[in-house]
């Protein structure tokens, strides 16, 4: 079952999701009818990436639902991976929309065709920067607050989405300056970007799958828990890794050799409930006694 620390996560990440499903759904009506209507290759691969961001926001509520089902038989260790895999595939979806702006935008050059714009195809490109903005924004703090590799990468997407917007402004202002494929050289700018974008988001999932340890400020985190409790004389053997948002740690502690089981088991209890409690993030605990004699500190 759900604690409310991860019901309020969950609520958050479908708000923001939603919000971006909205905006995406409308956006991308609104680009490709003008982008149709000016003939703007640029604006048209917007609309394009902005209804690949509807993709991807679905692809965030169902890689969040299934990643945070109970631990069964046949995944003792939970479903977090399929959020990792949720990541995976945005990234893929990224990467081929950077190639087909890049695709696009070189047979445009190829063919000597010179986009023309109207006050209509400026105004939607404005707009779409200020809204994909506002929802990246949105969904990286949220993304951050709950540790969501897969809301991390669609913020990315909706990053992505406001500088190819940009591009077509950045189109405009070439033609106006006499330069004649500003539009399509845009293009391929924001599509390397997109590519670099997703090259990052697929590094961090590969990351993941490598079982790599938790990020430095956590990991120091974990430390000064682990050392602010006076009953741990010692401790080491700290391992950490991630599935999905969830942290999975295992620790050797150290406490006095004349306790008895019931003492060093309050001690092991006392520190998993001050890990909890300070580690904005599920945690999987699992916490080995030794006694404080000669050969046992590491």
């Amino acid at each position: 079952m759900e604690n409310k620390s991860d019901i309020i996560i969950t609520k958050k990440i479908r708000r923001v999701t939603f919000y971006s499903i909205v905006s995406n759904v409308l956006l991308f009506v609104v680009k490709l009818l003008i982008g149709v209507f000016a003939g703007s290759i640029a604006l048209i691969t917007d609309g394009i990436h902005s209804l690949s961001d509807l993709t991807t926001d679905f692809a965030v509520l169902v890689g969040h639902r299934l990643g945070s089902k109970e631990p069964d038989e046949s995944h003792p260790y939970g479903h977090g991976r399929l959020e990792t895999f949720s990541a995976a595939f945005i990234a893929v979806v990224l990467t081929m929309v950077g190639c087909g702006a890049i695709y696009y935008a070189a047979v445009q050059i190829a063919k000597e065709k010179v986009s023309e714009y109207s006050n209509a195809v400026i105004m939607a490109a404005v707009i779409s920067i200020i809204v994909k903005e506002c929802i990246f924004w949105i969904t990286r703090k949220a993304a951050i607050e709950s540790h969501s590799s897969a809301l991390y990468a669609n913020a990315w997407h909706h990053r992505s989405d406001s500088a190819s917007s940009l591009a077509v402004v950045i189109g405009f202002i070439s033609l106006k300056i006499g330069f004649r494929y500003g539009d399509q050289i845009a293009a391929i700018i924001v599509g390397l970007m997109i590519i670099y974008v997703s090259a990052k988001i697929i590094s961090r999932c590969l990351s993941e799958f490598a079982e790599s340890s938790v990020d430095k400020k956590t990991t120091e985190q974990i430390k000064q828990i682990i050392n602010a409790n006076p009953s741990i004389r010692s401790w080491h053997k700290l391992r950490t890794r991630t599935v999905g948002r969830e942290i999975f740690l295992d620790l050797h502690i150290l406490v006095d050799a004349a306790l008895n089981i019931t003492a060093a088991h309050e001690i092991s209890e006392k520190l998993e409930k001050s890990l909890r409690e300070n580690i904005p993030r599920p945690i999987n605990i699992v916490i080995h006694i030794e006694p404080d004699v000669d050969g046992m500190r590491k």
